[in-house]
């Protein structure tokens, strides 16, 4: 029941004290890396599909476009593997079932073909270019309030290095200026900070919200909403469904 209890808490994958959190740093690790890899998944799927139909006269696009199927699947794959590692997901389990006298006799096109799934190769597709769109986004939205809260906590700094090295003050006009507030250099580099901290924190809010949203895109969750049937309880359900009709039918002994 803790076994249970533990998987279910683990299974979230939502985080909590955004700024003390490894995993908060990790995601903001796995934007940075969205945008070049979107870029890399985009022009393979493109270049791999452009490719296979140009040659498909000449027939080596047909092994070419599944191969391309199979790459599309384990870069989705990969994506989801990854999530669930910065997230700390538990690895979702497998059923393997044991096909592999009924491939035995068939070439290898014909079990890259029985292996194929158009329903699948449409949705790792989408799932492809979506990441290319999300990649860019994402990329921009997190830098964006991530550096607007850090401007803000380096503002202080900032100005005691141009007021030292070129006697450049950026405070002069500032907005204090403007209402006619008379606070001193130090009081408004306090309230810079405290300014800066909420919007960086902000920030991370914002960045584990982005994170769940490629969580929920990406179908991390997917296998956990359909637990997978072990081989065992295949093989075993009639052995153990004919073992209680004998109980039912033959009679009891008194």
């Amino acid at each position: 029941m803790k076994a249970i209890e533990a998987t279910a808490k683990t299974s979230t994958g939502k985080v909590n004290w955004v700024l003390f959190n490894p995993k908060t740093y990790a995601t903001i690790l796995y934007l940075l890396l969205s945008l070049p890899l979107g870029i890399i998944y985009f022009t393979v799927a493109i270049t791999g599909l452009a490719l296979s139909i140009g040659l498909t006269p000449i027939f080596i696009g047909i092994p070419l476009f599944f191969g391309v199927a199979k790459l599309l699947n384990g870069i989705v794959n990969f994506e989801q593997s990854m999530i669930r590692q910065i997230l700390g997901l538990p690895t979702p389990l497998v059923s393997y079932t044991n096909n592999q006298q009924s491939e035995a006799g068939q070439n290898w096109l014909m079990r890259m073909m029985r292996g194929f799934d158009s329903g699948l190769f449409i949705r790792n597709l989408l799932l492809v270019l979506l990441k290319f769109v999300t990649g860019i986004v994402f990329f921009v939205i997190m830098v964006t309030v991530i550096s607007l809260g850090l401007g803000f906590i380096a503002l202080p700094v900032v100005h005691i290095i141009l007021m030292n090295e070129i006697q450049l003050d950026i405070l002069e006009n500032s907005l204090f200026s403007y209402f006619h507030i008379d606070w001193t250099y130090n009081q408004q580099y306090m309230l810079y900070v405290g300014v800066g901290l909420v919007l960086f924190w902000i920030a991370l809010r914002v960045v584990n919200g982005l994170m769940q949203i490629q969580r929920r895109i990406m179908y991390v969750d997917e296998p956990y909403q359909q637990p997978p049937v072990p081989v065992e309880a295949q093989i075993h359900a009639p052995v153990q469904s004919q073992y209680y009709e004998y109980q039912e039918i033959s009679p009891l002994k008194g």
